[in-house]
């Protein structure tokens, strides 16, 4: 319990109070009747570095926010240390009463303003604040409160640092008195020095993101997945309704600049020569499935690959909440709604999901139809599409090639194995271990071959797999996908091979050139389609060595023979 003295802003009586750290009571003046709200400082998680090694330090909002990867030597875990500006008690009190004040006078809605005419209103009301009641401040504390006003008031408060940091991808809070937990692109899972100590501070701010995302969490109803002002995917619990520790939340972060193939490449999450298979599938309408368990890259490989996309094409993308994130100047993208009221045929009145959206996308006569994630009766339309000569990609649920064609043709969704047939290729994705490292690997890439016309099983044709061991990814030598793209432009091997080589030697290109921005590497994708020639001279002009891929010119195709069947 903290015992703390404020000050009355009207009569300026003394009023004294108690709470714990992170708390906000209302406080009524004993002298006039004024009332107004204390906020109790809260004390953050306290992380030891003398016992941990200091792996990479880095600034988040230079000169305030800094951020530490640390190393326990001997658990091997590792630590996000959010670095913020020191405030001493003195200062912190003024902090408390300034917040307190303004809490009291703030009569317009900050985020109907932009970034510098916020800047400029509260610097103002904290100048008039300091200077009514005679506080003391110099510039240095004064930019610091304005920090710490701008965080709680405007931005995501205690987890601000940890929404601008780039290399975060998840951020889980699993209730009140515990660690934020986060998912840094270069350390996995790592613990936070941020917390929030009681139950009533962390619904309080559950709230408050969810009327951030312009939508409303109760009692009554204790759940919500919604999308942040950035884009990003949030879901959220309210109280213990429904999690036993206190309010929680998840926050999948969406990157406005996304993964893309340099970045597949330079990750080792694929190697190049299969980035230019799928290069070569995507500019000639080949069917697609990205499938693999959760958080094993998904949705980001199927973005990355779907900058491959003609740009003059037209595109619709369908998703539950916005990930998929393309430069195509004909791009719709399509998002569910939730619905209202009472139920209705199954559905709340006005709510528009996926098979909606799906029903709707194919009569906008789209080339490439983008599904975020197929689970259920939006599947169905999903394959009548490519059954119909729509180029579809989408993610999925499955860790291999047939438990993907047995979910496919289980309950709920029930897809005919005729069906089947319509879809070209599947890529597995997995989350790995390698050392005291978690990767993202490309575990398999399956051609969807046929349909044995005498057990009816489906043959399918691995491409490519991941060797675990080496990590290294090995070509099977067959790929029927790249002999119908052959025969579709009329080309020799010889030319085909070529044709792959070059792809090839762009992407490798790219990467040691570090081009990994979406528009960057979209644009050169387009220029190459326009004027391959151009680029090739510009590739190999400026290649610092020449680097032949790993392939042969008799692994590239296989001929139609009775003896090269396919697996089943």
């Amino acid at each position: 319990m903290i015992t703390k003295v404020a000050v009355c802003p009207e009569c300026h009586s003394k009023i004294t109070c108690e709470g714990e750290p992170g708390q906000k009571i209302t406080v009524k003046c004993s002298q006039c009747g004024k009332k107004g709200i204390i906020v109790f400082s809260s004390k953050e998680i306290q992380i030891d570095e003398k016992t941990l090694v200091e792996l990479e330090c880095y600034p988040i909002l230079e000169p305030f926010v800094y951020v530490k990867i640390l190393k326990d030597t001997t658990s091997l875990d590792k630590f996000y240390k959010t670095i913020e500006p020191q405030l001493h008690e003195k200062e912190q009190e003024s902090l408390n009463f300034i917040q307190e004040t303004l809490i009291n006078s703030i009569d317009i809605r900050l985020d109907e303003l932009d970034d510098s005419k916020v800047e400029m209103f509260l610097l103002g009301r904290i100048s008039n604040i300091i200077n009514e009641y005679k506080l003391i401040v110099d510039d240095i504390l004064k930019n610091k409160i304005l920090y710490y006003i701008k965080r709680d008031f405007v931005w995501y408060g205690k987890i601000d640092p940890l929404m601008r940091d780039p290399n975060i991808e998840d951020i889980s809070c699993d209730g009140f008195c515990l660690p934020i937990f986060l998912y840094h692109r270069k350390y996995g899972s790592l613990k936070s020095n941020i917390q929030f100590p009681n139950e009533t501070m962390l619904s309080e701010f559950v709230v408050r993101l969810a009327q951030k995302c312009g939508k409303h969490i109760s009692i009554a109803e204790p759940m919500l997945d919604a999308t942040m002002p950035d884009g990003s995917r949030i879901q959220m619990t309210l109280s213990k309704e429904v999690t036993a520790k206190g309010s929680t939340f998840t926050i999948r972060r969406f990157k406005a600049d996304p993964i893309t193939a340099t970045d597949l490449i330079a990750f080792k999450s694929m190697s190049a020569e299969m980035v230019a298979y799928l290069w070569l599938a995507v500019e000639n309408g080949i069917n697609a499935l990205i499938a693999g368990g959760t958080a094993s890259g998904k949705t980001s490989t199927l973005n990355a690959i779907c900058l491959f996309i003609p740009r003059e094409s037209k595109i619709v993308s369908i998703e539950e909440t916005r990930e998929i994130n393309l430069p195509h100047p004909n791009w719709i993208p399509g998002v569910v709604r939730s619905g209202f009221g009472e139920i209705i045929n199954d559905k709340l009145a006005g709510e528009i999901d996926l098979y909606d959206l799906m029903k709707a996308a194919l009569r906008q006569r789209p080339e490439y139809i983008l599904v975020g994630e197929i689970r259920g009766k939006e599947a169905y339309v999903l394959f009548q599409a490519m059954a119909t000569g729509h180029t579809t990609y989408s993610t999925f649920h499955a860790d291999s090639a047939q438990s993907l064609i047995h979910r496919l043709e289980g309950k709920p969704i029930e897809i005919p194995r005729v069906m089947l047939q319509s879809l070209d290729i599947v890529t597995i994705q997995i989350q790995a271990e390698l050392g005291d490292k978690r990767v993202r690997r490309c575990k398999q890439i399956v051609e969807i071959v046929d349909i044995d016309p005498i057990t009816k099983e489906i043959l399918t044709n691995e491409v490519f797999r991941w060797d675990s061991v080496n990590d290294i990814f090995l070509f099977s030598g067959k790929s029927y996908i790249l002999e119908r793209i052959r025969t579709q432009h009329g080309m020799s091997k010889e030319e085909m091979f070529d044709e792959l080589k070059r792809r090839v030697e762009i992407l490798e290109w790219m990467r040691e050139n570090n081009i990994r921005a979406f528009k960057d590497v979209a644009r050169i994708v387009s220029s190459y389609i326009d004027t391959p020639n151009d680029v090739m001279e510009k590739v190999r002009k400026n290649r610092s060595t020449q680097k032949q891929p790993e392939l042969t010119e008799k692994k590239v195709m296989v001929e139609h023979h009775p003896e090269s069947q396919p697996s089943t």
